[in-house]
Parts: C-alpha cells; sequence; structure tokens
C-alpha cells in the first residue's frame, strides 16, 4: 500500500505563528487536516529577535495542528520575508559539450548552480533561482527548453537574496522545536500560489500581501514571476498609530482596527462614536471612528504608495498596461474595510481581494478561507510538491484505562460490593494527571506535620505551667 503524502507549512509572521497539515484529495484539492495557531513572540517586521520565544511558539503551533489532525509533524517547509529579503535580476548561460544531444534537466541544474555560485554582498545569502525565459543558441523566448537541441544554452533568472544570520536563526528555531526543515519559501510567491490564478499570471497582477510585520510584493507576466520585494511595513504600525493617537493600549487599538476600522474615512459619519473602558476604574474613553479610520487611513496611504512605487519601478509609469489582471491584495490586513476601494483610489488598477479558497477540498473550514491563512496554504502546496511526507499518524494507547475494562466484578456479598466501588474510583483517579496529585499529597503532608509539632509544643506548655 502506497504512504500517503501528508504536506506541512509553517508561516512564521510578525503577528501569528501557523501551523497546516494537508495533503491531496481524490479531485487534486487540497485538503487540511489540521490547524495550529499561536501568537508569534520575538519576531519583528518578519526577522526572528528572540530565539526562545519564537521555539515556544512555534511549538504551541506545532502541538495544537498535531491534536487537532492526529499526525506527527516531523518537518516542515517554513515561509520566509522581512526587511532583509532583495531581489536582483541576472543572465547566464552554460555552453554544452554535445550539441547534437537532447537538452536534459542536467543542464538546467548546471545552469541554476552556476547562478548560486555568484558573488553576494557581505552576509547575504541566495534563497532562490528563478529561471524566467530561456535562450537556445540566440534563439528567445523560448520557456521549456528540455527536449531541444543547442550548444549554447542562456536562460534570465529572478535571484531572491536574505540575510544568512535570519535564515539560519529560523533554521536554529525550527530545529529546536524538534521538527526538521524540508524547504525555505518566499512568502509572497507562497501566498501567490494559494490566491492566483495562472490566467492572471499569464496576463499580468501584483499581488500584495498585507501581513502584520511586513508588505510583500509579488509582480507575475507571461506566467513568470517577475519582480519581488518586501516593504518593512504593515498591519501592526496601523495597530501603533491608533494606540498614540488615541491614547489607549495596544490590545484594544488592535481591537478596534479589526471591528470598526475602515481605510476610508468617508463612510463615517460625525456622530458615530465608540466607547473604550477606563483602566482600573477610570472613566471610559470615548473615540470618534470618523476620527479612527482618519488615523488608519494615512498610514494604508502610506504603504500603498511605497508598494506602487515598485509597482512602477517594474512596469515604468503606467503598469497598468503591463499588469491588466490588476492586483490582489491577501493577507490579515486585506480584512480591513474598503482598502479595496482605497488601493483602486490610489493606483487606477482593478484590484480584488485574494482568498486561497480555489485550491481548498470542498468541505474545507470557512476560517481557513480566510486572507489570513494564504500564506500558510502556499506553503503546504509547495511542500506537496516537494513530494514530502512530512507527517505520519500518531497511534495512541491507553494503557490506564485498561484495569477498568477487564475487570469483571463478579457476584459478592454486599460490604465486598462497596470495596469494588471503591477501587474503581481509585482507578478512575489514576487517569488524572498525576502532578496535581503528588502536588496535593505532599501539602497535605506538610500540612499534617506542621499540626502535629504544633500540637506538641502546645502540650509541652501546658505541662510545664502544671
Amino acid at each position: 500500500m502506497e504512504k500517503e503524502n501528508i504536506a506541512v507549512g509553517l508561516d512564521i509572521g510578525t503577528t501569528k505563528i501557523v501551523a497546516m497539515i494537508g495533503r491531496k484529495n481524490e479531485y487534486g484539492k487540497l485538503e487540511i487536516l489540521g490547524v495550529g495557531k499561536s501568537k508569534s513572540l520575538g519576531v519583528a517586521r518578519g526577522v526572528v529577535n528572540n530565539i526562545t520565544q519564537t521555539i515556544q511558539s512555534i511549538q504551541l503551533a506545532v502541538a495544537e495542528a498535531e491534536n487537532n489532525s492526529g499526525y506527527r509533524i516531523n518537518d516542515v517547509v517554513v515561509g520566509i520575508a522581512g526587511q532583509h529579503i532583495r531581489s536582483i535580476q541576472h543572465s547566464d548561460y552554460i555552453s554544452r559539450s554535445n550539441p547534437e544531444e537532447v537538452i536534459g534537466d542536467r543542464d538546467i541544474d548546471l545552469l541554476i548552480n552556476q547562478v548560486h555560485k555568484l558573488a553576494m554582498l557581505p552576509g547575504e545569502e541566495i534563497i532562490h533561482v528563478l529561471p524566467q525565459e530561456f535562450k537556445i543558441d540566440g534563439q528567445s523566448e523560448i520557456k521549456e527548453p528540455i527536449g531541444m537541441y543547442g550548444g549554447r544554452l542562456e536562460s534570465s533568472f529572478h535571484v531572491v537574496v536574505g540575510q544568512a544570520s535570519s535564515i539560519r536563526n529560523v533554521g536554529r528555531c525550527i530545529q529546536s522545536s524538534g521538527i526538521e526543515l524540508s524547504g525555505l519559501t518566499l512568502e509572497p510567491l507562497a501566498s501567490a500560489d494559494a490566491v492566483l490564478s495562472q490566467e492572471e499570471k499569464e496576463a499580468g497582477v501584483a499581488l500584495i500581501d498585507i501581513g502584520g510585520g511586513t508588505t510583500d510584493l509579488a509582480i507575475f507576466k507571461d506566467g513568470i514571476i517577475r519582480h519581488t520585494a518586501v516593504i518593512p511595513f504593515g498591519g501592526n504600525v496601523i495597530t501603533d498609530d491608533i494606540k498614540e493617537g488615541c491614547s489607549i493600549i495596544e490590545k484594544q487599538a488592535e481591537l478596534l482596527k479589526v471591528k470598526f476600522g475602515s481605510a476610508w474615512p468617508g463612510e463615517n459619519k460625525d456622530n458615530e462614536i465608540v466607547s473604550i473602558p477606563g483602566l482600573r476604574g477610570r472613566e471610559p474613553k470615548e473615540i470618534s471612528l470618523k476620527n479612527l479610520s482618519k488615523i488608519i487611513h494615512a498610514r494604508v496611504v502610506e504603504i500603498i504608495e511605497q508598494v506602487f512605487a515598485e509597482i512602477k519601478a517594474y512596469g515604468h509609469e503606467d503598469p497598468r498596461k503591463k499588469l491588466i489582471a490588476g492586483i490582489v491584495l491577501t493577507g490579515g490586513g486585506a480584512q480591513l474595510q474598503h482598502i479595496k476601494q482605497l488601493v483602486e483610489y490610489i493606483t487606477g488598477m482593478d484590484t480584488r481581494i485574494g482568498y486561497p479558497n480555489e485550491h481548498l477540498a470542498g468541505n474545507s473550514d470557512e476560517e481557513i478561507s480566510s486572507p489570513l491563512y494564504a500564506t500558510a496554504v502556499g506553503l503546504v502546496m509547495n511542500s506537496i510538491q516537494n513530494n514530502t511526507r512530512s507527517a505520519v499518524p500518531i497511534e495512541v494507547v491507553v494503557e490506564v484505562a485498561k484495569p477498568v475494562v477487564q475487570r469483571q466484578p463478579e457476584p459478592q456479598p454486599v460490604q465486598n460490593e462497596v470495596v469494588a466501588e471503591e477501587e474503581k474510583e481509585v482507578v478512575y483517579a489514576d487517569i488524572q494527571p498525576k502532578k496535581e496529585k503528588i502536588q496535593e499529597s505532599t501539602e497535605n503532608k506538610i500540612r499534617k506535620s506542621f499540626f502535629d509539632k504544633y500540637v506538641d509544643k502546645i502540650r509541652d506548655f501546658l505541662d510545664n505551667a502544671e
């Protein structure tokens, strides 16, 4: 019997860490077996800045995913982002010794390995080498060179580069959590796999993934990745602005943004007010929703303008002619009210919200179809493409309950029946967590010892008094 291909993706974000376990069903759709989510501690703007806290957050997310799915995770494909990520365009070629031989995978791998040897800036490391278009003996615009003849094989590449120390820190957190790292993927590429159609990639599209700490950009044209960028601003900056502007704590600011926030101030009336409970018995604070929207609007405009500048750097002054499919918004920030309309107003490009439900099985949980989980879904898809078996079923063996099931009480006198009932209670008590039982008995011993000593001292005192 063929073993199941179970894939696992781990999205280490600034706001949350998501572990997702999935597999392909008989219809080729992605069936999600389990999801684990924990608050991300120790990550700022996509970069690990506290190893210990990040390990704990990863372990919590992994444990929850394992409990929900019934599978034990062995290895994961991890998404990487952060302000240290940059991309470059590079062209390279190889001369084949025998042009009469057909070009194969070995030639493509040789060309890609040659690009991996490029000299980078100190402390940098190549994450991805993505071939774009090939040339064979001067013949250009070849998308699939395998099976063709030629002496000189040339290609343009999109090379993604990041800080080596940041990449190693992510790897260390994974291994210290008790799991192996099977692959690294740039997060906007994973999100693109989850929410973009092949038609959009052919027509030309810009994917904007608004996360907690960073906003990631990926541009596709003719079905090929053309440009990637990471802007070091995200939803957390909006929350900080609300916190400062309204003089409230961070938790309240996040809640305000999610429940009442809007990127378009004109949608709110002047008399719309929300009341925030005061701290430690202080008076409640009243906040105008119009003022709240103005704070959010100012920061979102700044983020979108920076992203649009990156898009224009690729498509020159008028990217609308190159990117026919427009813009797709995804990530947690895409759930902000009226952000689609604001992006359309600033860029003049058609915009839609990207949901990962196109690749998901029909019985998937509605929550997983949220833009919030687009990166995690993309990472699971990437793990499936790598043909990894990243998780195995957990075999549950309950040994404690076995004596209770096997015991068959025989008819006995009434006194013995009472004893049997007591035995049952003792066995049931053993199933409870042992730590509490030990702690309780220790406390009882201490109390008893103290009481005995105290009683002896009173007796001695009374004897002496007599």
